[in-house]
C-alpha cells in the first residue's frame, strides 16, 4: 500500500503555498495546484512513482490542504469554535499515523467474497468487526504505530434507523455522573465503577520493552523491530481502554433518557503530580463518547460547569461546606448530620445541577434540561472501522 503518498502531495502543495506567502502573491489555486503536483509532476522523474497511485488519493491530500488552511484562518478571526488551530504543518514518514482516503470516484469495491478491492492495489482481506448496513461512500485506510492496517468506512444512515436499534427507556430515567480516579465513575444511584487503570497494569511490560529499544542500534533493523514491539505495547492499552469506554458509555446511554457530567479541566489535572493517572482514565474520550451517542440516539446529554462546588455542598440540605482535601473521603454535614460519601454526594450534585433531580422540598434545582442536537439533514456519517489482514 501506499500510505505516505498523500502526505507527499499534501507537503508539495503547503511548500508552494508558503513560497507564495514568502513571495507576498496569491496563494494559488486548487486547479493550478493539482495541475502542477499531481499532472506535471508524474512526468518528471522525482515524482514518476506517482502514476503508480490512485489519482483519487492524490487529490485528497489536495482537499486536505485547502481544510487544513480554511481551519486555521477561521481560528484566526475568530470564526472557528473550539481551540485555537495553528497553520499547516508538513507530514513526515515517521509519523505515528498514516492515512489514505478512497472516495466512490476511485471505484473501489466490496468483493463478493468480502475482500477490499482498491484501486492500483488489488483485493485486500479483511477482517470485518460488524455488517455494513448501507453502502459505504469512502473508505480511509490507516496504518498505526504498531503497523497494522485499518479501514474505516463513512456511511449515512437515517435517524429513525438509529433510533430504532435499542427500545427506548424510563422517560424519567436520567443519572448524574462524577469521574475520580479512585473509582472511574461514580454514579447518582450509588453505582461504583472501578477504574481498570490499563497504563499502571502494563507498565512492567512497557518498561521492559522501552528498555530493550533504548538499547539498539540507531537505524538497525533489530531497532525497528524494537520499536514496533513497543508501539503494540501501547496500543494493547489503547485499545483495552477505549473497549471500556465504549462499553460502559453504550450501557449508561442505553439504559437511561438524561445524562450529566462535570466538565473537568483535564488539560489541567494533566499537568500535576496525577498527570500520568489522568491519562489513563481518559475520561475527555470518555465524555466524547457519551455525548455523540447520547446526540445519535436521541438522549438528553448535559455537562456541568467546572467550577459547580459538586464536592462542597451537601446533596441533601444544600449546606456548602466548603473545599475538602482529596484524602476526606466521607463527611458529615454540620447542617443536617447526613453522612455523605463523598464522589456519591458529587454525583448527586452533578444530577441537581443539570436539572435532572429534584430537592427534598420537591422543587428543580439547576437549569431545565437541555436535549442534544441533531444534525439538520436528519441524518448522519458513521465510520465503521475494520481490520485489514
Amino acid at each position: 500500500m501506499f500510505p505516505a503518498t498523500g502526505g507527499v502531495v499534501f507537503n508539495d502543495a503547503v511548500r508552494a503555498r508558503e513560497d507564495a506567502r514568502a513571495a507576498q502573491a496569491a496563494y494559488p489555486k486548487a486547479a493550478v495546484l493539482s495541475q502542477q503536483l499531481i499532472t506535471r509532476a508524474k512526468n518528471t522523474p522525482e515524482r514518476s512513482w506517482l502514476a503508480e497511485v490512485s489519482s483519487v488519493v492524490l487529490q485528497q491530500a489536495l482537499r486536505d490542504v485547502q481544510a487544513a488552511y480554511r481551519n486555521f484562518f477561521a481560528s484566526l478571526k475568530g470564526e472557528r469554535k473550539g481551540k485555537r488551530v495553528g497553520a499547516p504543518r508538513f507530514r513526515s514518514r515517521k509519523d505515528s499515523r498514516q492515512a489514505i482516503r478512497f472516495t466512490a470516484n476511485a471505484r473501489w469495491k466490496i468483493t463478493g467474497g468480502g475482500r477490499l478491492s482498491l484501486p492500483k492495489i488489488g483485493e485486500v482481506k479483511v477482517k470485518w468487526s460488524r455488517v455494513l448496513p448501507v453502502t459505504p461512500s469512502s473508505v480511509t485506510v490507516i496504518v498505526d504505530a504498531a503497523g497494522r492496517y485499518f479501514a474505516s468506512f463513512v456511511i449515512d444512515t437515517d435517524a429513525e434507523t438509529n433510533l430504532a436499534r435499542w427500545t427506548e427507556p424510563d422517560p424519567e430515567a436520567a443519572i448524574g455522573i462524577d469521574l475520580g480516579l479512585t473509582h472511574f465513575a461514580v454514579l447518582s444511584d450509588g453505582t461504583k465503577i472501578d477504574s481498570p487503570r490499563f497504563l499502571r497494569r502494563a507498565e512492567k511490560k512497557l518498561k521492559k520493552a522501552q528498555r530493550e529499544l533504548s538499547r539498539k542500534r540507531k537505524g538497525s533493523k533489530n531497532r525497528e523491530k524494537a520499536r514496533l514491539k513497543v508501539a503494540r505495547a501501547h496500543a494493547a492499552v489503547a485499545d483495552a481502554r477505549n473497549e471500556f469506554h465504549h462499553q460502559l458509555s453504550t450501557t449508561l446511554i442505553r439504559e437511561n433518557q438524561a445524562v450529566a457530567v462535570e466538565d473537568l479541566a483535564v488539560s489541567g489535572l494533566a499537568r500535576t503530580r496525577l498527570a500520568k493517572s489522568v491519562h489513563d482514565a481518559g475520561w475527555a474520550q470518555f465524555v466524547g463518547m457519551l455525548e455523540y451517542k447520547a446526540k445519535r440516539y436521541g438522549r438528553t446529554f448535559v455537562r456541568i460547569g467546572r467550577f459547580e462546588p459538586t464536592s462542597q455542598v451537601c446533596s441533601a440540605c444544600g449546606h456548602r461546606d466548603g473545599p475538602k482535601p482529596l484524602q476526606v473521603r466521607e463527611w458529615t454535614c454540620p447542617a443536617c448530620s447526613t453522612v455523605h460519601d463523598r464522589d456519591h454526594n458529587a454525583a448527586i450534585n452533578v444530577k441537581q445541577a443539570a436539572g435532572l433531580a429534584a430537592t427534598a422540598c420537591g422543587a428543580p434545582v439547576g437549569p431545565g434540561l437541555v436535549p442534544a442536537q441533531r444534525e439538520e439533514t436528519g441524518s448522519h456519517g458513521i465510520p465503521t472501522e475494520s481490520r485489514a489482514a
